[in-house]
């Protein structure tokens, strides 16, 4: 006999593998800001949260941003789990949430007074955590959604 696999209460969801993968997620995301704070201010010589003076690894800001990348991850983690309980395709939503959130935090920087450098900085280094966010999470969810096999009862005649 075939198995067939229906669509609605057929989903199940794996939270603990899911909430593993975002809290995996969000040290890559916490690890990609100190990276892109040490390159564009070890490397480049660019500022990038703080003035230069601060020097390669910067002021309690570095902290901060890298905090606020892994809650980022954390946000997303917890929409997606949403998602995935609620709507018909929740990856494709998810995706389209991700990348408009992610060019919003890319374009950001761009409407501050500071140097042409910073924005283009700190605004790449917002475009790597979000597709970070984007391509780790949906990679998770596809580990953690299992469909159950569902007897389609007898044939039509």
């Amino acid at each position: 006999m075939t198995a067939h696999y229906a669509q609605g209460n057929a989903k199940t969801i794996d939270a603990g593998r899911l909430w593993a993968g975002g809290a995996a997620t969000a040290v890559v995301c916490a690890l990609i800001a100190v990276v892109g704070i040490l390159l564009a201010r070890g490397v480049f010589d660019v500022a990038v949260l703080a003035p230069e003076g601060e020097g390669t690894w910067g002021d309690a800001d570095t902290g901060k941003y890298a905090l606020f990348a892994a809650l980022a991850a954390l946000v997303a983690t917890g929409l997606l789990h949403l998602l995935l309980l609620s709507t018909p395709r929740p990856l494709r939503f998810f995706g389209w949430i991700i990348a408009l959130a992610t060019v919003a935090a890319a374009l950001a920087p761009l409407a501050t007074n500071a140097s042409t450098e910073s924005k283009v900085a700190t605004g790449l280094i917002n475009l790597v955590i979000g597709i970070a966010i984007g391509s780790l999470l949906t990679g998770a969810a596809r580990m953690a959604v299992r469909y159950r096999p569902v007897d389609p009862g007898p044939p039509a005649r």
